[in-house]
């Protein structure tokens, strides 16, 4: 396996990728990089047609990648983790990032796996594209800086190379959704390894839901979350899948957000799904766990549907496990 040694901080990606961004608004005021954010997060959250990319220019693509850009990344880096997991031998050697705009998807497969790896960013977007090509450049990684950015109409008609992986990272919800069908089916078609996330939202939730559906009726199968091809046992309109990553917040974030913490917990809901063998979960941490005293109550979806289990210390080495388990990971752990 050729995947990087994971850490809490993955600090020669991450913080690169911090720092980078922190350049980004030099010279803007404050103000103004606050008041572009707000809005471009109001366009993203209303219907957005396929062929009007909200990223508009240069001051557009800056505010907007220092804002949501760590975030995008820590996500997206918690669903390859949870691949990598799966299918410890798979190591791509090529990857497609549809819709990818600044890169996030592509720094958070960087940070995954070592290369060497053919990248190929598509966006409509050009003014994103142009950014994301700087931003590589800054980096000390000779994938990112030898990646392809190429402006493509994300929707119907969208044709992809063919690729060991396929991201689509926080797209899904911009598209219509014969496009998101459209995005999906192909994504399928071309990849050994698909990987879908989208904010972990209710409406997120069924996006992810529909397209895993559709990719298990596309032959492949599910390597993460989920710990089965089957239905999904969740009841639409009573809970969501999703899950959380933790990101740095930046002054721009506390400064949107009138918060002054400095991190933030970012929800996101995904599927990862493979035409290669996997081991998935035998159950996922589907919640933050509660630790009481003396026991840990683990909420589980597994082969059984969702379950509940109380960890005891009478369970010895299992009782610690629970105490150190986090939301969204593999139950029982690996020994």
């Amino acid at each position: 396996m050729n995947a990087a040694v994971p850490s809490a901080s993955s600090p020669t990606t991450a913080e690169t990728l911090r720092t980078a961004l922190g350049g980004l608004l030099d010279g803007l005021p404050p103000t103004q990089a606050a008041a572009a954010v707000e809005r471009l997060i109001a366009n993203y959250r209303g219907r957005t047609p396929t062929d009007a990319p909200v990223l508009r220019d240069r001051s557009d693509v800056a505010a907007y990648a220092a804002y949501r850009m760590p975030a995008t990344f820590e996500a997206v880096r918690a669903a390859l983790w949870a691949l990598a997991d799966a299918a410890p031998d798979f190591s791509p050697a090529s990857h497609v990032d549809v819709g990818g705009g600044t890169g996030a998807a592509t720094w958070a497969v960087d940070s995954v796996w070592d290369g060497p790896r053919e990248t190929t960013v598509l966006d409509w977007a050009e003014p994103a594209l142009a950014l994301g090509r700087e931003l590589a450049a800054s980096s000390g990684s000779p994938v990112l800086r030898r990646a392809q950015w190429r402006r493509a109409v994300i929707g119907t008609g969208l044709s992809l190379p063919d690729a060991d992986l396929v991201t689509v990272s926080y797209v899904l919800g911009e598209l219509t959704e014969a496009a998101r069908t459209a995005v999906v089916a192909e994504a399928a078609r071309a990849a050994r390894a698909v990987v879908v996330i989208e904010p972990g939202t209710p409406e997120g939730y069924l996006r992810i839901r529909a397209a895993r559906d559709a990719l298990i009726a596309a032959g492949l199968h599910v390597a993460a979350p989920c710990p089965h091809d089957g239905t999904c046992p969740i009841v639409v309109g009573e809970d969501w899948c999703h899950f959380s990553a933790r990101v740095s917040r930046s002054s721009l974030h506390r400064q949107v957000k009138g918060g002054s913490l400095a991190y933030e917990d970012e929800k996101f809901s995904y599927v990862a799904a493979v035409r290669f063998p996997a081991g998935p979960a035998h159950s996922r941490v589907t919640r933050k766990p509660q630790i009481r005293k003396g026991l840990v109550l683990l909420d589980l979806c597994g082969p059984d549907g969702l379950t509940r289990e109380t960890v005891t210390k009478r369970h010895g080495a299992a009782y610690r496990s629970a105490r150190d388990a986090e939301w969204g990971d593999a139950w029982p752990p690996a020994q």
